[in-house]
Order: C-alpha cells, then sequence, then structure tokens
C-alpha cells in the first residue's frame, strides 16, 4: 500500500511512513532503536527531547514530575516574526485540564468523569445506536462515490457530543472547522487565534444559556451540582476540551479505521463476523492506527532519568505515541493488524492521570458503528486509489479529509 502521507514541512512527530500511511515515520522507527530519547526541534523554535519507546513512553506519561502546567503550547505553534501573535495564543483557558496538573486537574476532571462511567454508556447506547443507523440510511441514499467522512465519520460523534453537551444541532458555531485550524500545526498564527477565540465565543454563549436554564445535559447538571464553585470560564474550557475531542478524535478513527480495514479485508470479516470479539478488536484498531501523533508537551520539574538520558529540571518532553505503539518491545509483531490479538496496553487514549476521560464513549461510539457500517455494506471498497486518499499531513490528530467509497 502507497500513501502520499509524507509532507517534508510537517515537523517529525507528525510524519507517518509513505509506504504506509498508519506506520510511524522511519526516521522515527530508526530513533526507537537507536535514539530512543532524543532532542527535535518543535514548530515554535524551541527545541524538546522526543521519547519514542513504549516503556519510556509510559514512564513519562505516568510522572508526575513532569508537568503539563508548566508547559507552554509551543509545539503547535508556528514559527511566527510576530512576537505578539505569539503571545496572543499562548493564553490559556480555565477549565481546560489537560493543561493542568493535580490538585487542579483532580478538581476539574472530577467535574465531568461520572458523565463517563459504564453506567452512562449504557443508557447513551440506543442514542449512538440511532443516530449510526440514521447515517447510514443517508449513505445508502446518497450518489456514489459516498464521501464517508462527509457523510458519516464526521456527523455521527459530532451530534453525539453535541446531544451529551447539551448543544443545539442546528445554528451551532462551525466548531468542526475551527478545530481543524487549531489542530493544524501549519496554520498561520492569524487564523489560529481566530479560530481560537471563534471556539470560545460560540460556547461562552452557550455557557451562559446555560446558567439561566440548566437543562439534563452535562454542562448542565455541572451547573447545577457545582453552583458557583465552578466559573463560567471553566466551563467553557471544559466545555470546548471535550467538544473538540469528543468529535475530532473519534471522527478520524472512524475515518482511517474503515481505510485500514479496507485494506486488511480478512480483519474487516472479524470485526464484522466475529461479535465476541469486538472490544479488543475495536482496541487492536485504535493502537494500530494511533489517531494522536503525541502526547500532551510537558516540562520535568526536576531532573530525571529516562531511559539512558537526564532530562534536566525546565526541559520539555514529547511523546511520539505512534511510535510507542509500534515498539516490538511492548507488543509482538506491531506492524501486523490482528483483530484476534488478545487485549494489551497501548498508549492511544494516553495514560497515567490524563488517560482521555472520553475513553468509554469513543469505544462505544467505535463498537457500535464500525460493525454496523461493514455489516450495511460488506461489499465497500475505496472509489479512488490508495495514493490518492487525501491525508491531513500536519494535525496533531491524524487523519483525513475525505475518504471516497463505492460498493
Amino acid at each position: 500500500m502507497s500513501a502520499q502521507v509524507q509532507d517534508d514541512l510537517a515537523p517529525l512527530p507528525y510524519r507517518r511512513d509513505p509506504a504506509c500511511p498508519f506506520a510511524p515515520d522511519p526516521e522515527l522507527a530508526r530513533l526507537r532503536r537507536e535514539e530512543p530519547v532524543s532532542r527535535i526541534r518543535l514548530t515554535g523554535g524551541s527545541e524538546a527531547w522526543l521519547v519514542t519507546r513504549f516503556a519510556d513512553a509510559r514512564q513519562v506519561l505516568a510522572d508526575p514530575r513532569f508537568s503539563s502546567r508548566l508547559t507552554p503550547i509551543g509545539v503547535v505553534v508556528p514559527p511566527s516574526q510576530d512576537q505578539g501573535l505569539s503571545e496572543a495564543l499562548q493564553s490559556r483557558q480555565p477549565g481546560t485540564f489537560i493543561e493542568e496538573d493535580p490538585p487542579e486537574h483532580t478538581r476539574l476532571r472530577a467535574l465531568v468523569t461520572r458523565e463517563f462511567t459504564t453506567r452512562r454508556m449504557r443508557r447513551l447506547q440506543p442514542y449512538v445506536e440511532a443516530v449510526v443507523e440514521e447515517h447510514l440510511e443517508v449513505m445508502a441514499a446518497a450518489p456514489h462515490p459516498v464521501d464517508l467522512m462527509a457523510a458519516f465519520a464526521l456527523p455521527v460523534p459530532s451530534r453525539i457530543i453535541c446531544a451529551i453537551l447539551g448543544l443545539p444541532t442546528e445554528g451551532t458555531y462551525d466548531f468542526a472547522g475551527h478545530t481543524r485550524v487549531m489542530t493544524d500545526v501549519m496554520s498561520p498564527l492569524p487564523e489560529l487565534i481566530e479560530a481560537r477565540d471563534a471556539l470560545r465565543a460560540g460556547m461562552r454563549e452557550v455557557v451562559r444559556g446555560k446558567r439561566r436554564n440548566p437543562g439534563d445535559d452535562l454542562l448542565g447538571r455541572v451547573i447545577r451540582e457545582s453552583g458557583d464553585s465552578v466559573t463560567d470560564e471553566e466551563l467553557v474550557g471544559i466545555g470546548n476540551l471535550l467538544l473538540v475531542a469528543g468529535h475530532e478524535t473519534t471522527a478520524h478513527m472512524l475515518g482511517l479505521g474503515v481505510l485500514a480495514l479496507l485494506h486488511h479485508p480478512d480483519q474487516a470479516d472479524v470485526l464484522r463476523d466475529r461479535p465476541e470479539l469486538c472490544d479488543s478488536a475495536i482496541d487492536e484498531l485504535v493502537r494500530y492506527v494511533t489517531i494522536p501523533h503525541h502526547g500532551e508537551l510537558r516540562t520535568a520539574t526536576e531532573d530525571v532519568r529516562v531511559g539512558d538520558v537526564l532530562l534536566r529540571a525546565g526541559e520539555q518532553v514529547l511523546v511520539s505515541l505512534p511510535s510507542a505503539n509500534w515498539d516490538p518491545e511492548g507488543i509482538e509483531a506491531p506492524d501486523t493488524l490482528d483483530l484476534t490479538r488478545p487485549p494489551r496496553t497501548h498508549l492511544a487514549y494516553g495514560h497515567g492521570v490524563h488517560h482521555c476521560v472520553g475513553t468509554p464513549l469513543a469505544q462505544l461510539e467505535l463498537r457500535v458503528a464500525l460493525p454496523a457500517l461493514l455489516r450495511r455494506f460488506p461489499d465497500m471498497r475505496c472509489a479512488v486509489p490508495y495514493d490518492e486518499v487525501p491525508f491531513r499531513r500536519s494535525n496533531v490528530t491524524y487523519g483525513l479529509h475525505a475518504l471516497p467509497l463505492t460498493w
């Protein structure tokens, strides 16, 4: 399989193997073998340590001596001669708990953790199934080729996270468009700031409305249960964090997951025909594709040894999640997509206190959507050559701009 996913302008952590778009770039594989903790230059111009080995990645992600609070967002800020624009983008949004350390991280995350319990997911499943079925009908009625991203992969998780948060599905600000700009490390700084401010303004209006009339949704329940102990701006940060993560990652996991299954039809058969393996099969697919290119950029609060390298206090570190998930020391034959593989630990959802709070929701959506899609369209195939599929080359979340399908 060949796909044009390489972009010489994209920083190393965002590159995949041109010969296999799901694999880490060959340079990441070389570093994992020869220099698993190495120095790289970030898009903003500063330097950081890059961790590429599974064991080292788990250590960094779980070690409280690596702070999220102390780390600026330079990894996603493109180079600029305009210092004012760079500084304008660095302002933090209260409530964005992935940018916090305990105890503040613990306080904010606790406001939403109960919304993603197994019990909540059981109650939500009929709605997820209904949304999936509705969009399968849309695909079935559409002229060919059908763009999976536009017809299914993006609207399904978007509608679900909007319902959870209590956002209207019609007339809502263009959160998907703003997210696409904000997560692209090659976006011009003025566009990044405009998208960020628009996303905040849209959620701010939602929060103000819910303060006046909290409904039976996540934001409404947080307001009723926490009152004035959570500020409006914290609710804006919480809401946008869940909104962005809740549609962006699952949408592109659906797109890339389908592409991987089309390239491995025997594995598509497993997911479609063996429901008893569905949970572990989805987990293996998530590992194989690994949508997030890296974990949060973090700063060492004291000297810490990672592998054979001593990281000094104040130095920044970044974890390559695809490299860690394809480490042969962490999993046997990592370059093989095997949906019958027994469950294994992987890092696609993160690790430690910052492990993705929405993991149960993502798993539910994938568990419902992918088998249903394969059953509805058993002859589904890519409508263009694989090397013409348009990949997102420089977004924090890996994915596809479009996936034309026919059957």
